[in-house]
């Protein structure tokens, strides 16, 4: 017969919400080894807990070597993109209980630019993209002496385009820009399209003609992975086409 306190360890035994996942992280130290390699980690843990909740167990209690970016935790950022499972996911939105936790988790860098160190890109040529297409409102004459006012309709025109958080995980799914780090990339083009509908703006011409270049919108294959990635909803293939449409038309 079965004592009390044994009933009660086995009792809470059986409600403990831990799993044991297994998470398989591609590594590289440019220090140590030309050539990445998978290593894996055996980690107890909630499965209601993210990837990035993981990675800190990792990187805290089992091998402080492990690298990645990451700052505000909670999806406004966009530090800390990365694939996983061989999907462009932000870690710190993304569920262990939604990745078949009973298999290995991949976790590796994103694709298409340099890899630096374990799961840290150079993003140097990403943000060079978005400078290019000069990502800020111009104007033109003197200083208003009131704010610029806007209709909601207006506003409505490219308010889609404003959640970019520049995580890079719609460029970095994009086959083209995996062939040809030249090509400006989804996000430089969602960025584009914020300032070149905003009524109040008046560069936009200048904008499309920056994106009219070779290695600008028109390399856009409409494969739909950059929608796809998007952790926050944008729909980036409609605003790449509209870009399109507008450098044709000329309407904006």
């Amino acid at each position: 017969m079965a004592t009390p306190v044994l009933d009660k360890v086995e009792g809470e035994a059986a409600a403990s919400p831990y799993i044991t996942a297994t998470f398989r992280i591609r590594r590289f130290n440019p220090e140590t080894a030309a050539e990445s390699y998978w290593e894996d980690f055996t980690v107890e843990i909630d499965p209601k807990e993210r990837v990035l909740d993981a990675l800190h167990k990792i990187k805290w209690d089992m091998d402080g070597t492990l690298t990645f970016r990451r700052s505000c935790a909670h999806g406004i950022c966009g530090s800390d993109a990365m694939r996983i499972n061989g999907r462009n996911r932000l870690a710190c939105k993304t569920l262990i209980k939604d990745l078949a936790p009973e298999k290995p988790i991949l976790v590796e860098p994103i694709k298409g630019l340099t890899v630096q160190k374990d799961l840290i890109v150079d993003m140097e040529p990403f943000f060079q993209a978005y400078r290019d297409v000069m990502p800020f409102l111009v104007t033109h004459g003197n200083e208003p002496t009131r704010e610029r006012l806007q209709s909601a309709a207006d506003r409505e025109r490219f308010d889609d385009t404003t959640k970019c958080i520049l995580c890079a995980a719609c460029t970095s799914s994009c086959p083209v820009f995996w062939n040809d780090g030249q090509y400006f990339g989804p996000a430089a083009i969602v960025n584009a399209h914020r300032f070149i509908f905003d009524s109040r703006d008046e560069a936009g011409e200048q904008r499309l003609e920056i994106l009219n270049d070779k290695d600008g919108v028109w390399r856009c294959r409409t494969t739909f992975n950059c929608t796809d990635a998007c952790p926050r909803g944008i729909e980036v293939t409609k605003a790449i086409a509209e870009v399109k449409r507008a450098l044709i038309t000329r309407r904006f």
